[in-house]
C-alpha cells in the first residue's frame, strides 16, 4: 500500500451536512434571485445533481450532465448559468467556511503520510467544481498541493456510489487496487471501494449509514484511531529506477 484516498466532507473536514446545505442554498438562492424563486433554485439544483449521480455515460463529464440538466430545468442560458456559478464559488461560497474548522488529528495525519512517502488523493464525490473542493480543503486546514489528484465534476464521469468512480480514479493515478486505502465516513459511498480490491478505513466520528447497511471495513475507528494507524504505517519504499 502506497496510496491513500480520502473522502472530504465528514472525513478530511468534519461537517454537519445540515448546516452546510442550509448555508449553501441560502447563498445560492440569493445569487439566482433575479432568475428563479428560492424554491425553484433548490429543486432544480437537487434534480440536476441527482441526474449527475445517476449518470453512467463516460462521454459526458459530471459538469456537462449537471449544466445540461440545470439549464433544461431552469430555462436559463448555459453561458449565463456558468458565469453566475463561477462567480458564486469565487465569492459567496467562501463565506460558508466560517461554520467549520480543521480536525487536528487529520491535519497531523496528512503531515505524517507525506513524510512517509504516501501518495494522497482527495476522493470526494465529484458533484462540485474543483474550486469549491479546494476551498473546503482550506477550511480543513489542508493544502491542495499535498494531493496528487483531486476529484471534481470537471474531470470525473461518475459519482459515488458507482464503482466506476473508483475505477476511474485508479486509472487516472495509475494505481492498482492493492496499492490503495480508501478512508471515509459514508458506509455506502466509501466502503464500496472494497469491491475492486481497495482496502477501507471507516471514520466513525461522522459516520453516515442512511440505508442502515450491514458493512465491513478493513479498519475502523475515530480520528484518534486513524492518527495512531498512520503512525504505525511503514515508510513507502519507492521503486528504484531501472539501471540505477
Amino acid at each position: 500500500m502506497n496510496t491513500i484516498l480520502f473522502d472530504l466532507d465528514g472525513t478530511l473536514l468534519p461537517m454537519d451536512m445540515d448546516i452546510f446545505e442550509k448555508e449553501y442554498f441560502k447563498r445560492l438562492c440569493f445569487k439566482l434571485k433575479n432568475f428563479l424563486s428560492p424554491e425553484h433554485t433548490v429543486k432544480f439544483v437537487l434534480d440536476a445533481t441527482f441526474d449527475m449521480i445517476r449518470n453512467s455515460d463516460f462521454n459526458r463529464t459530471n459538469k456537462q450532465v449537471f449544466m445540461e440538466k440545470f439549464t433544461e430545468y431552469s430555462k436559463i442560458k448555459y453561458e449565463v448559468v456558468e458565469s453566475i456559478i463561477d462567480d458564486f464559488y469565487k465569492n459567496e461560497y467562501k463565506t460558508i467556511g466560517e461554520h467549520f474548522k480543521p480536525q487536528e488529528h487529520i491535519v497531523k495525519s496528512i503531515d505524517i503520510l507525506k513524510e512517509k512517502g504516501y501518495d494522497l488523493v482527495v476522493a470526494t464525490n465529484a458533484i462540485f467544481p474543483k474550486e469549491a473542493i479546494i476551498e473546503r480543503l482550506r477550511w480543513a486546514g489542508l493544502d491542495e498541493r499535498d494531493f496528487i489528484f483531486i476529484t471534481s465534476f470537471e474531470v470525473m464521469h461518475y459519482c459515488k456510489p458507482n464503482i466506476k468512480y473508483y475505477e476511474e480514479i485508479l486509472g487516472i493515478i495509475n494505481k492498482k487496487p492493492q496499492e490503495c486505502l480508501m478512508v471515509g465516513n459514508d458506509v455506502e459511498e466509501d466502503l464500496i471501494a472494497s469491491k475492486i480490491g481497495v482496502k477501507t478505513f471507516l471514520i466513525k466520528d461522522n459516520i453516515l449509514n442512511k440505508k442502515n447497511i450491514k458493512y465491513f471495513a478493513d479498519f475502523e475507528g475515530n480520528y484518534m484511531d486513524f492518527y495512531n494507524f498512520v503512525m504505525d504505517l511503514p515508510y513507502v519504499v519507492k521503486d528504484k529506477e531501472k539501471g540505477a
